[in-house]
């Protein structure tokens, strides 16, 4: 519950003194702020404003409103099924709590992050939850994110981050979801596995590959770098490295998403296979449709229904001035068996055997 700040006397001063020392500036900057006088910076008072919610107190009249109750969502595409749905079970946790959620997205060409940021904060927003944003690339720009740390904004940020961005952060444990998606894989007799992932800075994608490297180490499988590729979370991505992939004899494939397995499952019937016949496909996200696919996919399950209301629980602890863990949370995902993966079949894209193989040695892995 929160408190009237401009309450009398000695109360006063001592939360002055809190909301000062909060934000790192002075009593009487904070005292101008809450009148609403010059000489104090947007920043500052951006800063003050979200430390007075961050502490639990009410904003004067005048700097009162909805705007408090709003926190930003941001995503970088609504077109991957599986932001829609994290957005679904975000906005309805937000809505249960009383808050209001600003869905922004990303679009080539459009706002950028840092653009949506700058428009939150002159929103006085009470907090920002990211989902799949540039903090998981680590070339990419985080000057937007430094700057919320400074104002001491509330922030979530859902899945890993790069070195030095101290948010709470809630993440699908990558490493589960390999273990699952290999170990099934090696089940089937798949002996030759291939990897679509993400960019090279991509720090899940790369969470994925060390995991898969010691996968593949403890089954006594020597790791190929051949069999991994890089692509962009996208359809097309994901059919032009399988391409080469297939060619090389793969007969499985892990993929980072659903969607670049779907790209996944294109090339190989473009090249004249069959999923699972001549190459099996395992996914991640388990995504809306994804067993309406054909094959239904093979995928390792996000648990997205924990993971976003504890991205918001975390949210609005820290909007209340309640300490929250600096340790990333991780989630345990699920492998959901479909279609798209079955026992090994060893026949190349002739429908011969693959060349220099002997079926009873082990063969390479990917890593």
């Amino acid at each position: 519950m929160t408190e009237n700040l401009a309450a009398t006397g000695r109360s006063t001063t001592r939360r002055l003194a809190e909301v000062a020392k909060k934000v790192g500036v002075s009593e009487a900057t904070v005292s101008r702020v809450l009148n609403g006088k010059p000489g104090v910076s947007e920043a500052t008072r951006a800063a003050v404003l979200t430390a007075l919610d961050v502490l639990g107190y009410e904003r004067p009249t005048q700097l009162r409103g909805e705007r408090a109750r709003l926190v930003g969502l941001v995503l970088p595409e609504l077109a991957n099924p599986i932001f829609p749905a994290l957005a679904e079970v975000v906005g309805g946790a937000l809505a249960q709590r009383g808050f209001t959620p600003v869905l922004c997205t990303r679009t080539a060409g459009g706002l950028s992050e840092s653009d949506y940021i700058e428009m939150l904060l002159e929103q006085q927003v009470s907090g920002v939850v990211f989902a799949g944003g540039h903090y998981a690339e680590d070339d990419a720009p985080h000057d937007h994110y430094h700057r919320l740390l400074e104002l001491r904004l509330p922030v979530v940020l859902v899945n890993a981050a790069t070195e030095g961005l101290n948010f709470p952060r809630v993440s699908t444990d990558d490493e589960v979801a390999v273990e699952q998606a290999f170990g099934h894989l090696l089940s089937l007799g798949h002996e030759r596995v291939g990897m679509v992932l993400g960019p090279a800075d991509h720090v899940p994608s790369n969470r994925k590959l060390e995991a898969f490297r010691a996968e593949a180490a403890r089954a006594g499988l020597t790791v190929e770098p051949w069999a991994v590729e890089r692509s962009l979370f996208a359809l097309e991505g994901g059919q032009a490295v399988t391409t080469r992939l297939v060619k090389k004899g793969v007969t499985a494939i892990i993929c980072a998403s659903d969607v670049l397995a779907l790209g996944a499952i294109r090339a190989v019937r473009r090249l004249g296979l069959a999923v699972p016949e001549d190459v099996s496909v395992v996914g991640f996200d388990d995504s809306a449709f994804m067993n309406c696919t054909h094959p239904p996919l093979t995928t390792v399950r996000q648990p997205l229904e924990a993971i976003g209301r504890t991205a918001v629980t975390l949210l609005v602890n820290q909007i209340d001035g309640a300490a929250v863990t600096a340790e990333e949370l991780l989630f345990e995902p699920e492998l959901v068996v479909r279609g798209s993966t079955g026992p090994v079949r060893a026949r190349g894209l002739s429908g011969e055997q693959v060349p220099g193989e002997d079926l009873a040695e082990r063969s390479p892995v990917g890593g």
